[in-house]
């Protein structure tokens, strides 16, 4: 069984049903141990291609519709069409669901690639078949270490990239900086990478979106240089809903570690609180009073009644 770190941004819980899952590729339900594609996929070989992560709670895709609408307007942007359609993607994400039983706590991941070349190239008109379609579905339940204790971070040497070198906005199966800067971080002894944008500016981190608390209101970066995440959207709607000042915007290192709170925000973790980074104590280094209201009211906005 895999083993996963005690405080991670992406960690959980292992869970033993997860070694007889069945997985959807190309429209067939497969055993996890046969789930597989070929060497020459362009998605193996090049990254080429789009993903999307589900969570199911309580019988419900969390922003299902917001998700689908980032994968196919990515898919479109990058000349990949999904054969299956909007229709076809839904009944399959169903399809999963209900082949391996699940109703609750599970994680789901939607893979699009361009598909099986003739030959190992960038050349997309070297595609035989395709696109390539698989979704995994998993049971996953955050560690709660994580929110009690706080994550760990730290800041990267590795950089986001502007749109005109990678948008980040695409949800591209190629995240080799990204990966780079959560080793450092790794080695540093820390959770999760901090990464700056090309001007020095906070921008997100590897894997998650960073929000920080000052004077009551919340930060977090324009996703200029970094990806937009569905979770974060939903954070900064329900903290305007309840009448929360957040502020998207341009902040630098020094206005992070005189933080009052600091928190990540994604689709598996949803609200996950930080209380280190770079060796730093963020606030009081305990998990805080508003970073616990903003979870509260993301909860609210997307969890099924």
């Amino acid at each position: 069984m895999t083993d996963t770190t005690t405080t991670a941004a992406q960690g959980y819980i292992p869970d033993p049903r997860n070694e007889a899952v069945l997985v959807w590729v190309n429209g067939n339900l497969v055993p996890k141990a046969q789930a597989m594609v070929s060497v020459f996929d362009a998605g193996f070989g090049f990254g080429d291609g789009v993903w999307e992560g589900l969570r199911l709670v309580r019988g419900r895709i969390l922003q299902r519709e917001a998700h689908l609408d980032r994968l196919f307007e990515g898919a479109r942007a990058i000349a990949l069409e999904i054969p299956q359609g909007r229709e076809g993607i839904n009944a399959a994400i169903d399809g999963v669901l209900a082949a391996n039983g699940m109703s609750d706590g599970a994680h789901l991941r939607l893979m699009v690639t361009r598909g099986i070349k003739a030959t190992a190239n960038q050349d997309p008109r070297f595609i035989l078949s395709g696109p390539t379609v698989v979704i995994t579905a998993e049971y996953k339940t955050p560690r709660p270490e994580s929110k009690a204790k706080g994550l760990t971070l730290f800041t990267s040497t590795f950089r986001t990239s502007q749109p005109d070198v990678f948008d980040l906005h695409l949800n591209s199966h190629s995240r080799l900086n990204l990966i780079q800067a959560l080793i450092q971080a790794i080695n540093a002894g820390a959770d999760e990478a901090l990464m700056l944008d090309p001007r020095g500016f906070v921008a997100s981190c590897n894997s998650t979106n960073f929000f920080i608390v000052r004077k009551g209101a919340l930060w977090t970066s324009t996703g200029s240089y970094s990806f937009k995440g569905i979770t974060q959207q939903a954070v900064i709607d329900a903290a305007r809903a309840a009448g929360i000042t957040v502020r998207e915007g341009d902040y630098t290192l020094a206005q992070v570690y005189a933080a009052e709170e600091a928190f990540v925000t994604g689709t598996l973790g949803g609200v996950t609180p930080v209380t280190r980074i770079d060796g730093r104590v963020i606030g009081t280094g305990v998990p805080g009073a508003m970073t616990d209201r903003i979870r509260a009211l993301y909860e609210a906005a997307v969890y099924p009644a």
